[in-house]
């Protein structure tokens, strides 16, 4: 018995489908497609398989067209797995097989089952053509590595195959598959996999490994010289400069070549530790970054276990701007660590350093990070509907702050970041660009408050309920304390005396024995 039937077993149509996002977020304008899609799609397309790619961030489905699949795959990140399970129902009350992967899927396989007939877990390149062909053939499913799926009431978890180790067998992605792609602004380009970091709110070590694995330099410029002129260009890289002599490598064959489009990346704050990096990046066409700063509080930095310092940071920012290199500057707020002034003072250090652009993130324990395992078995996750997974809300109990502290807390920070002052004050410094980006920041803020008005309001009540327990709690407390020194006062109860510890006498006693 199979899951689901696969018309005539013949798998010719394949649609992948990447579900929308369940609110606007800093890069709404500027949908970056994932390239997980469309790289397995280049792979079908090599067998001679028929693939469509909808975004929907990019394009709305054709559900007709979807509707004619063989096999339909969906794409998932936490917030967007509520969407995604949608458009799994949908299409199997038709009649049309499932699979579903992405990160979510891969750390909840169980949960993704629900909706789904099959799920791919970790990286598909080496599973998903093996159960298309196992599906073909009428042939068992066990033998497919990473993958999830149901028989008869029962579950089968089948050992994972590893990750792909040479990138460069991996085709380059097709975006001529992908529905709408005019729209497409941005050229993402994935040169490596992996990170051997560990910050505890992040999977991407769970899901692609602590080691890096790079694409060859030809191959990246391979697939440089097919972008169109004039296109930016989005490397993809958890950390693009990570092993910078195989960078600098890369960018001087870029500039050798002419091959210098806008880019931009992700970068770590010890980008600043080499002055010929940061030369070879401006030259070859970087005009903006993005770096996890994450917090300007020392212990939270030591929390996440993320090994920087407040000064390297500050080093990075100036760095970048003395080689005009602008800084979109991403913190997370929230840990068990801070507090409101961590909150004021992120803002502050934001607004002093004259970083261009910023996410203030509210903490998000995401399947699969040690935080989220951490959270879980304190029993502090007080919302489980994951569209609200997208550090745009509060999802559990913090220990410093209420729940209304944090939420509002950290969009007060993005008001007072993209306020008018700062727009006033980057137009009269002649800086016009710094103007374009804080007046998007401010519309967005306002846009996001406004649509989230109910919940932000909901946050306000939790707390006031948690505070009123609390109070509770402790005057129950002072009122034990009370009536048992009034016990001991009139000799109705013996004190224990001071420094007394009966359990650990009565160990010490059976240890001695």
């Amino acid at each position: 018995m199979k899951p689901t039937l696969v018309k005539d077993r013949s798998i010719k149509r394949i649609v992948f489908i990447e579900p929308r996002p369940p609110d606007r977020h800093v890069f709404s304008r500027y949908p970056l497609p994932r390239l997980g899609p469309l790289i397995l799609g280049a792979m079908l397309e090599r067998e001679g398989r028929y693939v469509k790619v909808y975004v929907e961030d990019v394009a709305d489905l054709d559900l007709k067209e979807v509707f004619k699949a063989d096999l339909v795959g969906i794409s998932t990140i936490t917030s967007t797995a509520p969407r995604a399970y949608e458009i799994a129902d949908l299409l199997r009350k038709r009649g049309v097989p499932v699979m579903i992967g992405g990160v979510h899927a891969t750390f909840l396989a169980d949960e993704a089952l629900e909706h789904a007939d099959y799920v791919l877990r970790g990286e598909a390149e080496d599973s998903l053509p093996r159960l298309i062909a196992a599906l073909e053939e009428g042939r068992g499913l066990e033998d497919v590595p990473g993958l999830s799926f149901r028989v008869g009431g029962h579950t089968f978890h089948n050992p994972g195959m590893g990750r792909v180790e040479d990138l460069d067998s991996l085709p380059i992605p097709d975006f001529s598959m992908l529905m709408g792609k005019k729209k497409i602004r941005i050229y993402p380009v994935m040169t490596s996999r992996g990170c051997p970091f560990n910050c505890n709110f992040c999977t991407v070590t769970e899901m692609f490994g602590h080691n890096y694995r790079y694409r060859s330099k030809e191959s990246v410029l391979r697939e440089l010289r097919a972008i169109p002129p004039g296109t930016t260009v989005f490397f993809y890289d958890d950390n693009f400069t990570a092993n910078t002599q195989r960078t600098k490598e890369l960018l001087r064959m870029m500039i050798e070549e002419g091959i210098t489009p806008h880019w931009t990346a992700q970068v770590r704050v010890d980008v600043a530790k080499d002055p010929e990096l940061l030369d070879l990046m401006k030259r070859s066409g970087c005009f903006f970054v993005y770096i996890g700063f994450e917090s300007v509080n020392p212990a939270t930095l030591k929390a996440f276990n993320k090994r920087q310092s407040i000064e390297q940071m500050t080093e990075s920012i100036a760095a970048l701007h003395n080689h005009s290199i602008r800084v979109h500057g991403m913190f997370v707020l929230g840990s068990d660590e801070d507090d409101l002034d961590t909150i004021k003072s992120t803002v502050t250090f934001a607004k002093k350093q004259s970083i261009d652009t910023v996410q203030f993130m509210i903490l998000t324990p995401l399947p699969g990070s040690e935080q989220y395992n951490t959270l879980v078995r304190e029993d502090r996750l007080v919302i489980k509907d994951w569209s609200y997974y997208d550090a745009h809300h509060v999802v559990y109990q913090p220990k410093k702050l209420t729940y209304f502290e944090l939420q509002w807390g950290v969009f007060k920070a993005f008001l007072q970041f993209y306020s008018r002052s700062q727009i006033m004050k980057m137009f009269f410094t002649f800086n016009f660009m710094g103007v374009v980006y804080r007046f998007y920041g401010f519309r967005l803020t306002r846009e996001w408050i406004r649509r989230n008005k109910r919940f932000i309001e909901s946050t306000r009540r939790w707390s006031e309920v948690s505070g009123r327990i609390n109070l509770s709690m402790r005057r129950m407390a002072d009122d034990i304390r009370a009536r048992v020194r009034q016990l001991v006062a009139r000799g109705e109860l013996k004190p224990l005396p001071e420094g007394d510890d009966t359990t650990s006498k009565k160990e010490a006693a059976g240890n001695r024995q």
